[in-house]
């Protein structure tokens, strides 16, 4: 089970890739975000998504994105993961307040999302696109004194996203909303899975100040081979199914540089932690 729960977590990590993404870049523009990205939980869903407890076990990392305009039709994205701390706190006894066991802990690069996004076409306020991200398998599959402290799945897998967005007003306000649909082929035994998402913002104070609200959803198809006890001993996160929603908020604190902070949560799900991640970041916007 702690296998299954930590590589759910890591799941959730790589659900960022997608979330973050706003419009494809003009040529020459860029979107930059040096963010970390925290989650703690004694509780999470099981295979049938009711909820039960376990020891207290989180993540920490920091991480890198960005996004560059190669042309006004193609456009790079990363998701660099370069610090990746899992761990698990102590366990004391309620009664006696004595220690039952160590925490313990294990950092190392993570997982990376590397894609490219094309424009198929933009028609007055609406914008319609394309997207690859292959997921690198950078992290460590295994780490810890019993292997469950992973910062990585150990697959390499190729999502592959159509994203639609619109901009409209009310009362005279700008509003945006965008959603994507998503298909995520992997490998090394794992399931693959349906992706998609929506997400609605606005801003204010002269366009200083940024809200938006989103949701993700997470399907899996239920192909994979591995299974929460196979041949070799080892417990993987796969058939993870999660709906979530969350907001952030960023401010400009001029042209190219500002700052972000970020929730998000899981309100139903599978073999995934049920507990809020909470995010903060510093963004630079290239011109």
């Amino acid at each position: 089970m702690k296998k299954l729960l930590i590589l759910s977590l890591l799941f959730v990590i790589t659900c960022q890739f997608s979330a973050h993404a706003q419009w494809l870049e003009k040529k020459g523009n860029g979107y930059f975000k040096l963010s970390a990205w925290t989650l703690e939980a004694d509780r999470h869903y099981t295979n049938s998504g009711a909820i039960d407890p376990n020891a207290t076990r989180g993540t920490f990392n920091l991480n890198l994105y960005g996004k560059y305009g190669l042309s006004d039709k193609w456009g790079i994205i990363a998701y660099i993961p370069f610090y990746v701390k899992t761990y698990q706190n102590h366990q004391v006894s309620i009664v006696t307040d004595e220690k039952l066991s160590e925490g313990e802990a294990h950092s190392s690069f993570g997982d990376m999302d590397l894609g490219v996004e094309y424009r198929l076409f933009k028609a007055s306020k609406h914008a319609f696109s394309v997207a690859l991200s292959l997921g690198v398998p950078s992290g460590d599959k295994e780490g810890g004194s019993d292997g469950s402290y992973q910062t990585g799945d150990g697959e390499f897998n190729q999502n592959i996203r159509f994203n639609a967005g619109t901009a409209f007003a009310i009362f005279k306000h700008p509003f945006y909303a965008k959603s994507y649909l998503g298909f995520n082929n992997r490998t090394a035994g794992f399931s693959d899975e349906i992706r998609f998402g929506i997400e609605a913002g606005t801003n204010f104070f002269n366009k200083k100040l940024f809200f938006l609200l989103r949701s993700n959803t997470v399907r899996s198809m239920r192909n994979g081979s591995l299974s929460a006890a196979n041949s070799d001993g080892s417990i993987f996160a796969n058939n993870v199914e999660f709906v979530s929603l969350g907001w952030e908020a960023s401010f400009k604190l001029n042209p190219s540089l500002g700052v972000s902070i970020g929730y998000e949560s899981a309100f139903s799900g599978k073999v995934i932690y049920a507990a809020p991640s909470y995010s903060a970041g510093v963004f630079f916007l290239l011109k």
